[in-house]
């Protein structure tokens, strides 16, 4: 039996790499249709569903750079990756019923709309699942800012950021074997020790609009709908 629901607007950010699965690169058969299902019973709850995602399984920005290639450049092309992401898991949610809109921050109006706040608010209010593709339009933003700024502009209640580890820690659990799980943890805090679990400029316009986030293991299934239900998972950052 489903519990009371602890956030009625969520902003769910996924990092390209999650779409790898144990793949080097590109998308896994396996992964969209399970994160489609996720969604799409979280929304099934009556909760409204945004999700922003990276492009990191295809190309980073800063990454191209490092191969040479201009960084405007490379970021540019960083963005079109998410965009091609967000059309396949619009594709997997659409097969499983959701009524899905992608809007980009960059016109491509053949393939998407373009970001226009009220009516990505008009979407999620009709039950659609909106993606918010081509992070901000902007080079030298991350899609964590994306995230953060979609989520002010939406009002929503909470900033899902699903990663592969179980929450925020002291420092990066992969590298540093006595690294400790912190379940709560305040904005300043983030921030006056550098942690990368998402970028300064993502954390600090989640503090300026009181947004809390909640940091997670998306490759658990179901705890996506635990946190929305509020549940003790993964971390949060008020």
């Amino acid at each position: 039996m489903n519990g009371p629901i602890s956030y009625r607007r969520i902003v769910l950010k996924l990092s390209g790499e999650v779409l790898m699965g144990n793949q080097p690169f590109g998308i896994a058969s396996e992964v969209l249709p399970q994160l489609a299902a996720e969604i799409a019973e979280v929304r099934d709850l009556g909760v409204e569903v945004a999700v922003v995602i990276g492009g990191g399984n295809i190309i980073r920005g800063i990454a191209a750079t490092e191969q040479g290639l201009d960084r405007v450049t490379g970021d540019n092309m960083g963005m079109l990756a998410t965009v091609i992401n967000a059309l396949a898991l619009q594709d997997a949610l659409e097969r499983r019923g959701c009524f899905t809109r992608v809007l980009t921050a960059i016109e491509i109006r053949e393939v998407a709309e373009p970001f226009i706040r009220r009516r990505a608010i008009r979407h999620l209010e009709k039950n659609r699942v909106v993606i918010f593709a081509a992070g901000t339009g902007n080079p030298f933003f991350t899609t964590d800012s994306a995230a953060a700024l979609r989520a002010s502009e939406i009002r929503a209640d909470v900033l899902l950021k699903g990663t592969k580890v179980d929450g925020l820690y002291t420092a990066d659990p992969v590298r540093d074997a006595g690294a400790k799980l912190l379940k709560k943890a305040s904005y300043q805090y983030l921030l006056e020790n550098s942690l990368k679990i998402m970028d300064a400029a993502a954390v600090s316009l989640c503090q300026n609009s009181k947004i809390p986030i909640r940091i997670f293991n998306i490759r658990v299934p179901g705890n996506i709908k635990r946190v929305v239900l509020g549940e003790d998972v993964g971390s949060t950052v008020s």
